[in-house]
């Protein structure tokens, strides 16, 4: 261990590198034990002598964006958490009707910069509390919009510590979905492709997106967004709600009251409440519908 914590120190710059960092510091859900390693990467030479390091050695690792999507064990995590939120990975550029957003800029701020350019498309992703690089990974979605809709291409650094620009459409995206893990790629950065747009309407629907949201979810507690992928023919919320789940809780996790397609810590949950939550709710709606849920949030690490 002490090993493979120097190799680590000498590909990176001081003070990027953590040891046993709490995950709860970097989930939506606020839960999760330590990681073993915690690191920034400033570039990707960096990011790829990381991997290639981790690779070798045989040490777990998982890239991180905003941990909007994310449910870490109370054990923590046997390996690296690479974390990409920080410096060049957040920067947005805006260039006639494209935006170039690095991989840790959030879908927040890069619908804003889109907004600020007169460019309509992406108000869909203003209150999706993810970054791009994770909205690459699975087609990030709302409201009737989705990702694949506006992107146009994305550059990844392969397997091999190649960088690498991939168009879209060979992405394989789909719902919740892309080839972008089976391959072991990373994002680097996506492009997107926008319209021309009046800055007023655009501003209205944002505004009115993020009133609908504020209403219909419990942005007031720490979640996760929507837990379960939606089922063919079905929406997860209304069968949670009719197996009478609807404020189900389990230590201090709870499905809201507020919206049964999410799971919430309303105050001091752990890592099993919520996963037992999860496993007891599926339970039900496959005992009283026949339909099978599958969680929409990554699980990582030790349970």
């Amino acid at each position: 261990m002490n090993g493979f914590t120097k190799q680590l120190q000498e590909i990176l710059k001081e003070g990027t590198l953590k040891l046993l960092e709490p995950m709860s510091s970097h989930t939506t859900f606020r839960v999760g034990g330590p990681a073993d390693w915690f690191v920034c990467p400033a570039t990707a030479g960096e990011l790829a002598a990381v991997t290639a390091l981790c690779r070798k050695e045989q040490i777990p690792f998982y890239i991180l964006g905003n941990g909007s999507n994310l449910l870490v064990g109370d054990g923590g995590f046997r390996g690296v958490i690479i974390d990409m939120m920080g410096g060049s990975w957040s920067q947005v550029a805006v260039e006639g009707n494209s935006v170039q957003a690095g991989a840790g800029a959030l879908l927040s701020t890069v619908a804003k910069r889109a907004l600020e350019g007169a460019l309509t498309g992406l108000e869909f992703a203003a209150g999706i509390p993810g970054t791009i690089g994770g909205a690459c990974v699975m087609n990030a979605g709302a409201y009737g919009g989705e990702l694949r809709q506006v992107l146009q291409e994305v550059t990844v650094l392969t397997k091999d510590g190649h960088v690498k620009t991939i168009p879209a459409h060979e992405l394989n995206l789909g719902y919740r979905t892309s080839c972008i893990p089976e391959r072991e790629y990373v994002v680097l950065e996506a492009k997107l492709s926008l319209t021309p747009g009046d800055p007023e309407e655009i501003r209205k629907t944002m505004n009115d997106l993020a009133s609908r949201r504020r209403e219909k979810q419990p942005l007031e507690y720490p979640s996760a967004g929507s837990t379960f992928k939606r089922p063919e023919g079905y929406f997860a919320g209304k069968l949670i709600q009719d197996a009478g789940l609807r404020g189900f809780t389990v230590g201090g996790a709870q499905v809201s009251e507020k919206h049964c397609g999410f799971v919430v810590n309303k105050g001091g949950a752990t890592a099993a409440d919520i996963l037992s939550l999860c496993s007891q709710v599926q339970e039900k709606v496959k005992e009283q519908f026949g339909v099978t849920l599958e969680m929409e949030v990554k699980r990582l690490g030790e349970f």
